[in-house]
This record gives structure tokens, sequence and C-alpha cells, in this order.
């Protein structure tokens, strides 16, 4: 393996296990085993956005805290300045708990989700698709488009209306 900036081994983008396992000690801190070294929250949420499956286990106890971990991250986003969730929503989480079937709800909030990231996936495509390669020429291309139609809708209207950009050119053609 090659070495890396700092002179140590490459280590391979999923080792044995595809699940990272990250450490949490009694000092609070996190460890990432993969790397050797030690990582702040805001490095577990730059894995979950990257897509890493990861582990997180209490060092003393081996308890799995997974859920802790995430919990934790998606409070510190919704205290940060544009909360996902209103205070109504939380509000009805706390409801559901109670009154709510937790695996039906869980499986529905799960699907639903899926379903989003699958449709948010199909939108970007989309706007890749129709921007292509050069997003300038893309745009460039629907101004023109809708200045044409804009005109066409001027035209149509001053037609209607009896006055006709056409019909002025030729009466002034006329009082020449």
């Amino acid at each position: 393996m090659a070495g890396n900036i700092w002179g140590k081994a490459a280590v391979p983008e999923r080792a044995m296990s595809d699940t990272r396992l990250i450490k949490k000690y009694p000092n609070r801190r996190l460890y990432d085993t993969e790397l050797s070294k030690y990582i702040t929250l805001t490095h577990v949420r730059d894995l979950v956005l990257k897509g890493v499956e990861l582990r997180v286990v209490d060092a003393v106890t081996e308890e799995d805290i997974t859920r802790q971990i995430l919990m934790q991250i998606i409070n510190e986003q919704e205290s940060g300045e544009s909360p996902l969730f209103s205070t109504e929503t939380l509000a009805q989480f706390i409801r559901l708990y109670q009154n709510a079937v937790p695996d039906v709800f869980a499986e529905f909030m799960e699907k639903s989700l899926s379903l989003f990231t699958e449709q948010q996936k199909l939108y970007q495509s989309q706007v890749q698709d129709a921007l292509g390669a050069d997003p300038v020429k893309a745009f460039s291309e629907l101004t023109e488009h809708n200045l044409a139609l804009w005109k066409d809708m001027q035209e149509s209207w001053l037609r209607v209306a009896g006055m006709s950009s056409t019909q002025g050119s030729a009466k002034k053609g006329n009082k020449s």
C-alpha cells in the first residue's frame, strides 16, 4: 500500500468489514478504529453523509450506541439556524411514542424517506440531463425560448387589442 501525506500506509476505503467501528470512551471522545485516531461528532456526521455504514459502541461495555450518537447529530442540526422539523412535528413525534404502534410508524418513516431520497436523485438526474455538459448554454437556450414565447404572447395580445406591431409598422410605412 502506498503511504499517505502523513507517511502512514493508506487504509483502504472499506477494510475487512463493511461497517466502520467507532468507539466512544468514558472521556466522551470518539475513536475511529479504521483511521486509528480520535474524531469529532462532525466527522461522524461527514461519514454518514458520505454513505459510510458505521457502528458506534461504548468502549467499556461494548453496548451499541449508534442510535444515541445519530440522535445527538440530529439534535445539533436541529439546534442550528435552519431546523428540519417544526415544533409541531417534534410534538407529534413525542405523541406517536405513546399512541402509535412503533414498528408501523418506523416502517412508514423508513419507506417515506427512501421514496423521498429516490425522488430527489431522479430530480437531480433529470436536471443534470436537461442542463447537459454546458449549463450556460442550456440556460441561454432556455432564455431564448422564453423570450420567443413572450414575444408570441405579446403579439397575440396586441393583435386582440387591435394594435398588432405588424399593423403598426404598415401604418407607419403608409404615413411617409
